[in-house]
C-alpha cells in the first residue's frame, strides 16, 4: 500500500513474547509460512490475554480504514473465558469486530491452546540448543511430565520455566525469537499455528513464487528483554 499510513495488516497481542513470535516469522520466516512481503504493525494490549479478549475489538477500532486486515492473537489460559473452548472464544472476538467496523473476511483470531509455549514444543534439536541444555537433558524432563496428544507438555509454560532453571538461562521474550527463527515450521499441528499460517496464507498468498522481496514492520528491533 503507498497512500497515506495504511498497512496491511494489524497484529494485536498480549506480551512480548507473542509480540516477538508473530514479528519474527512474519519478518523472517515468510517463505516457510508460504506468504508474500507484509506491511504489519504489532500491538500490545496493555491487560495482557484478559485484555485481548474482552477488549481488543475496541483496541482495534482505531485501525480501521488504516489496516486493510486484522488479526488478534491470545492465550486462553489467563482470557478469563478459561471453561470456552478456543473455537468460542475465536468466534466470538471475530463477531464484535465485525461489530465494531472490520469486514468479516479481513478480521481473524486466534487462540492459543493453553498459552504461547505450546509452539515452543517442537521435536527440533534447536528447541534445546535455544533453551541451554543437551538433547538428552530436555528429553529428561520431557518423561518426566503429561504429555498431549500431540506428544507436547499439557503444562507447556511450566515445563519452559523448569528447563530455564536447569539451564540457568532467563525467561525473555528473546527465546521466542531465537525459536521463531530456527525451529522448522513444516511439520507443526498445532491448531492455532494452523489457523495463523492458513489465514496469512489467505490473505496474503506469495504468488510469485521467488520468495524475493522484503519485509516491513513498524516496530523496533527485538529487545532481550
Amino acid at each position: 500500500m503507498t497512500h497515506g499510513d495504511t498497512i496491511d495488516l494489524v497484529i494485536l497481542v498480549a506480551d512480548a513474547d507473542a509480540e516477538w513470535t508473530v514479528r519474527t516469522l512474519i519478518e523472517k520466516r515468510r517463505h516457510a509460512l508460504g506468504i508474500r512481503p507484509v506491511r504489519a504493525k504489532v500491538v500490545r494490549h496493555p491487560h495482557r490475554d484478559a485484555g485481548v479478549r474482552s477488549h481488543g475489538h475496541e483496541f482495534l477500532r482505531q485501525y480501521v480504514g488504516k489496516a486493510d486486515y486484522a488479526l488478534v492473537m491470545l492465550d486462553r489460559e489467563g482470557s478469563g473465558h478459561e471453561h470456552r473452548s478456543p473455537g468460542e472464544i475465536e468466534s466470538d472476538i471475530e463477531a464484535r469486530l465485525v461489530q465494531n467496523g472490520w469486514t468479516p473476511e479481513h478480521v481473524a483470531a486466534v487462540v492459543l491452546d493453553p498459552e504461547l509455549e505450546a509452539w515452543v514444543w517442537s521435536p527440533s534439536p534447536h528447541v534445546a540448543e535455544v533453551i541451554g541444555l543437551e538433547s538428552d537433558e530436555l528429553q529428561a524432563i520431557l518423561e518426566q511430565v503429561s504429555l498431549n496428544a500431540l506428544n507436547k507438555p499439557e503444562r507447556p509454560k511450566e515445563v519452559l520455566e523448569k528447563a530455564l532453571r536447569q539451564s540457568r538461562r532467563p525467561f525473555s521474550a528473546r527465546i521466542f525469537q531465537e525459536l521463531a527463527e530456527s525451529v522448522s515450521l513444516r511439520h507443526c499441528q498445532d491448531r492455532a499455528f494452523g489457523k495463523f499460517r492458513s489465514t496469512l496464507q489467505r490473505w496474503f498468498p506469495d504468488v510469485s513464487g521467488s520468495g524475493g522481496g522484503s519485509q516491513w514492520l513498524s516496530n523496533k528491533p527485538p529487545c532481550a528483554c
